[in-house]
């Protein structure tokens, strides 16, 4: 079959999408199947970064287009960093044969209308890989007004592309009933984690040591966030902790990643003259396991108003690496479902937002019990071979093996 991917990043970019995307792509090439990728040249967390715009990778071809590079420190700048995006992309897949399947990964939002429009001229059939719903996500997170033009024009986009779909993957039962709400016949939506990045994560002992010395933290318990940091998952009751605690030498809080609010966890410490603040950019991914590894505690966020339209998947890792977490967001998500499962119970601890009480009792807890050496990791749970890519990626191939043979 004739395969395409559409979205805005791909390999090598190292953000989890990317990640999933070339996962993907890589399974269905093996597969036997053709697969094209449609995607930015640009770095996304860093869209300085510009990589080729023709290159074959593990038998996939990948064309790039162009995008400004306008960054992100304003919502006028990333609304015309996505327009570039989807004008580029628009022009280059009016260009292109038909496809017998198309999977479509927003962002941007009009993204997955876009991939629609073609289907519906060229023919074929569409997947649309949901993992994060928009224009909910931006009117949860108050940058849209759910009564506005844009917002009334990006939700009927968005049921358009439902509509022409002939599969909706999404990531929870949460998502789940978002979409089944839009008027989308449930037979047509079907819940598919992302799966732990197996070949990638796992607990590695000597790159734990190498990343600990490389930022200073040897003898420290270690409170880690690794990832997008943004406001749907708000980090405000973590660095609340963090300026409580700061003096308390046996304790630093590690940021890892990027994204819109990296800057102002950096601000953050900087105003408040915070010794135990250490941030550090996304790390390349033959580095990730080993960073992931150096938390004694790994913190995953999700905002109150984001349950079914935003899926941290980096439980996922922390699950990988065996660490214990820490889960700040609201009482009922896919993360409190993920605890009902044997063995990750024991590896969690949950906090809400606001409750910054409650998370510097668990972090002393946890540090006292390190200091002593009387903690031990909990180790990767047995249940997380469900979530594992062996088993979750060669049920994303089937499901698009098997939309190619109903056409």
């Amino acid at each position: 079959m004739k395969i395409l991917l559409l979205g805005q990043v791909f390999y090598p970019d190292v953000v989890a999408v990317a990640q999933y995307m070339a996962d993907l792509g890589e399974g269905l090439s093996v597969a036997g199947h053709k697969v094209t990728v449609l995607c930015s040249s640009r770095g996304y967390d860093n869209p300085a970064k510009e990589f080729p715009r023709n290159e074959e990778w593990k038998g996939i071809t990948i064309r790039r287009v162009s995008m400004w590079e306008l960054g992100k420190k304003s919502k006028l700048r990333r609304i015309l960093s996505f327009s570039s995006f989807f004008l580029s992309s628009f022009a280059l897949l009016m260009l292109m044969p038909a496809q017998d399947v198309v999977v479509v990964v927003p962002p941007p939002p009009l993204l997955s209308a876009m991939a629609a429009f073609f289907v519906q001229l060229r023919g074929g059939r569409l997947l649309f890989w949901n993992m994060d719903l928009n224009p909910d996500e931006a009117i949860a997170a108050g940058w849209m007004k759910p009564d506005s033009l844009s917002a009334r024009l990006l939700d009927a986009a968005l049921r358009y592309s439902l509509r022409v779909s002939s599969r909706i993957v999404v990531l929870d039962r949460f998502m789940k009933d978002r979409i089944v709400a839009k008027n989308t016949p449930e037979n047509k939506v079907c819940v598919v984690p992302v799966w732990s990045l197996d070949r990638l994560i796992y607990y590695d002992a000597e790159g734990r040591e190498r990343f600990r010395r490389q930022l200073e933290v040897e003898k420290k318990f270690v409170v880690m966030y690794s990832g997008n940091h943004s406001p749907l998952h708000p980090l405000d009751t973590v660095l609340q902790a963090a300026l409580r605690l700061r003096d308390d030498t046996r304790i630093a809080f590690v940021f890892v990643g990027g994204g819109s609010d990296f800057m102002r966890v950096k601000a953050f410490a900087m105003d408040h003259d915070l010794p135990n603040v250490i941030c550090a950019p996304y790390q390349p991914l033959e580095r990730l396991a080993g960073s992931l590894s150096a938390a004694d505690l790994q913190v995953v966020l999700l905002g109150n108003p984001f349950v079914g339209i935003v899926h941290p998947s980096k439980i996922y890792n922390m699950l990988a690496v065996g660490a214990h977490f820490l889960y700040i967001g609201p009482e009922e998500s896919h993360i409190t479902d993920l605890q009902k499962e044997p063995g990750i119970a024991e590896m969690g601890r949950n906090a809400r937002h606001g409750d910054v009480d409650r998370v510097v009792n668990i972090i002393e807890k946890l540090a006292s019990d390190y200091a002593c050496g009387i903690s031990s990791r909990p180790g990767r749970p047995p249940v997380l071979d469900r979530f594992s890519q062996k088993v979750l990626l060669p049920s994303m191939v089937k499901l698009i093996e098997a939309m190619g043979k109903s056409q």
